[in-house]
């Protein structure tokens, strides 16, 4: 549960698997809302400087590669992702679980694809390993909705805070007359609000 203020200097963004082939199995969201709102994440993060870490799995194959926009985004972080071989939970690949730690943030935001195999699990182990773990339920899906609310249901049982992407974004500006804020709520206008 996180209970201290997130802010840029103590927390990171973790993306998890935001691939065209797994982002095509999740039906609890539409394709294009998860995926406008995993790159407002992504700008978000970027507009604050806050680090963040990427991640993929099996890209050769049906998962495919991450979304492109993420390398225009985040081009560093792009061609340093942590590119597991199959391991599901992304907390027990040695190379993601060490980037992690090198962050060296105690608050972490998770967003995946999908909620529940690539998300839950790593959240899950992270909050046993001590961080606090929000994760942003729309900047992510599941093959169905029972599958989706099982998912969050599990992760709020077990100390995760669960939230989406406009309440992360109005949660990490605090005030939109400030330099971060101003730059958030640009964001907001732009990516989110205009396309509703």
């Amino acid at each position: 549960m996180t209970t201290n203020t997130l802010t840029a200097e103590n927390t990171a963004m973790i993306l998890i698997d935001h691939q065209i082939g797994t982002m095509g199995w999740v039906r609890s969201i539409s394709f294009e809302e998860m995926k406008q709102n995993a790159l407002v994440l992504a700008k978000s993060a970027k507009a604050i400087g806050m680090p963040v870490l990427l991640t993929s799995s099996l890209e050769s194959q049906a998962q495919g590669p991450l979304l492109e926009e993420l390398k225009t985004i985040l081009p560093e972080e792009y061609e340093s992702r942590i590119q597991r071989v199959g391991v599901v939970n992304a907390m027990d690949d040695p190379n993601f679980a060490n980037a992690v730690k090198k962050l060296g943030r105690k608050n972490l935001i998770i967003a995946g694809v999908t909620n529940d195999v690539c998300t839950v699990f790593p959240a899950l182990s992270a909050v046993k390993d001590g961080y606090n773990v929000q994760v942003v339920a729309d900047a992510g899906g599941s093959p169905t909705k029972f599958a989706d609310e099982i998912a969050l249901r599990r992760m709020e049982a077990n100390g995760v805070t669960l939230t989406s992407t406009n309440q992360l974004i109005a949660e990490l500006a605090k005030d939109w007359t400030t330099e971060d804020g101003a730059k958030l709520i640009q964001i907001m206008f732009v990516d989110i609000l205009s396309k509703l």
